[in-house]
């Protein structure tokens, strides 16, 4: 039997109104269970996780995330060291699962405490975080999972040791947020600023 496509962080979200909707309907209540049938129904869309058919590139970064690329700039990561950094946008309607740039193992995760600005503003810079560090074969690369205004749960399933294929899920962060992708700085970067982008499909740069 296939995977549902709903990531397994959205099923009380789904099931406890949609139990409630199915109720009060079959004692009557059509009206009163709309607004619980509609919450389920929004839940489903948000919580969304599609399969994917994950490309086969050379030294290829996969995009970690659904969005709008917001920015492309040069960085300093603990990690990567000098990098150029993506930072992708997601709003309440994109697929908010996390996955892997590249291949390799997670060396660490970081969970960083913060403010809750919206994601694609300045401030955003000091809000709650979760940066999943990867080892690959070639080089290192950071991804960090920012909450949002709205997303105040990041949801991260990996730790220290941990194997990673190339767009392989991770984890995801609720109601609008922003994911950031360190690259090392000599990567050719194949996105521009304001281009849409698909978590495991896209690639939004080339490994030198």
């Amino acid at each position: 039997m296939g995977k549902l496509p709903v990531a397994r962080e959205g099923w009380p979200f789904i099931a406890i109104p949609g139990a409630i909707a199915l109720g009060l309907a079959l004692l009557g209540h059509r009206r009163l269970a709309l607004p619980f049938a509609a919450a389920a129904a929004a839940s489903a869309g948000f919580f969304r996780d599609p399969e994917r058919a994950i490309p086969t590139v050379a030294n290829g970064v996969l995009a970690p995330a659904d969005g709008r690329v917001l920015s492309v700039e040069d960085a300093v990561d603990p990690f990567v060291g000098p990098a150029v950094r993506v930072a992708i946008f997601l709003s309440p309607l994109d697929v908010h699962v996390n996955r892997a740039p590249i291949a390799g193992v997670v060396t660490d995760t970081a969970y960083t405490p913060g403010r809750f600005a919206a994601a694609y503003d300045a401030a955003a810079e000091a809000n709650e975080r979760c940066a999943v560090r990867i080892q690959g074969e070639h080089a290192r690369v950071t991804v960090v999972q920012i909450a949002g205004l709205v997303a105040r749960r990041i949801v991260c399933r990996v730790g220290s040791g941990d194997k990673l294929a190339a767009g392989d899920r991770f984890g995801m962060i609720r109601f609008g947020s922003r994911t950031d992708c360190y690259m090392p700085r000599t990567t050719e970067i194949t996105v521009r600023v304001g281009e849409t982008v698909r978590g495991g499909q896209t690639v939004i740069g080339v490994l030198a």
